[in-house]
């Protein structure tokens, strides 16, 4: 065998790795001012209750000032109907004398349209704002945006609720049975638009609550409860002839409008936000009132 040969590379150049040096950490971008406005913050219980009350003050307020302008609700009214009848859905009628003939069963829908459209809203509120802080913000930014173009058609589409058409046969079920509490009829008549039926906040805002409940809740019976509340809802507006089912889609467009403002704002869906909201510091308007003090 041949003597084994060894090869060297004497004239092999050696080349030293490059120096990797450790990158030094960005300092954080400073937040703009928009971004620090968006960005969801842990409410104050006192301020929620100021703006909540001022918010349905104003809204009371804006909406009994919309002239009632009757030729036209009632005109309004008889086109829907006739609409309705025309698509066959036009059951509101025979929903309204079924249910009434149970007496027990419409004055609890009575009471059901007279309360818990307040309740169940400021429930809801109330818990979102206990365990879901960091998605308070966004979800009471829905509720307003919902009531706010909702004023909005009740000015631009008076319209009579079934209970105040001329020549139908619909019984006003509170002046009926003399149940208390609602806002449209008997002696607190006067106190409220008797026409602004569209779009129907009953709706808007139970539906508000179901799909908040719904997207929210882990407890299944809970989410089903959150389905089932604007479901029977609709069907009490229709049993007590408050409401047309075409009101109803009113809400509920009402509704898309007022989550399509809060994606827009935070940029998420409500329930898409997480649970607690991070610590962003103070909010930029109680930052100027701070200096206002001071100056």
């Amino acid at each position: 065998m041949g003597e084994a040969s060894v090869k060297t590379l004497e004239t092999r150049t050696d080349l030293s790795s490059p120096t990797v040096t450790e990158s030094e950490p960005r300092p954080a971008r400073p937040r703009t001012l928009l971004e620090r406005l968006r960005a969801p913050r842990r409410p104050r219980i006192w301020f929620e209750i100021a703006l909540i009350a001022i918010s349905y003050w104003t809204y009371s307020l804006i909406r009994n000032a919309v002239p009632e302008q009757k030729a036209a609700a009632l005109a309004n009214a008889d086109w829907i109907w006739d609409v309705e009848r025309s698509l066959g859905i036009a059951v509101e009628q025979s929903v309204n004398h079924a249910v009434n003939s149970v007496t027990w069963l419409i004055v609890g829908m009575n009471y059901y349209y007279a309360t818990l459209h307040f309740v169940v809203t400021i429930g809801v509120l109330v818990w979102i704002y206990r365990f879901h802080p960091g998605r308070y913000a966004a979800t009471r930014l829905v509720l307003f945006a919902t009531t706010g173009v909702a004023l909005v058609g009740y000015y631009l589409y008076p319209l009579a609720p079934p209970r105040l058409m001329n020549g139908q046969d619909f019984i006003d079920t509170v002046l009926v049975h003399h149940t208390w509490g609602s806002m449209a009829s008997g002696n607190l008549k006067h106190m409220s638009n008797q026409y602004a039926a569209m779009p129907s906040m009953h709706i808007g805002w139970s539906l508000w609550c179901g799909l908040t409940i719904f997207a929210v809740a882990s407890a299944p019976w809970a989410r089903i409860l959150g389905l089932l509340y604007p479901t029977l809802t609709l069907v009490v507006i229709v049993a007590t002839a408050n409401h047309f089912w075409l009101d109803a889609v009113g809400g509920m467009l009402c509704l898309t409008f007022g989550y399509a403002v809060s994606r827009g704002w935070y940029g998420s869906l409500p329930h898409r936000l997480p649970r607690h909201p991070e610590h962003t510091g103070p909010h930029p308007a109680a930052a100027v009132l701070n200096r206002f003090r001071r100056a």
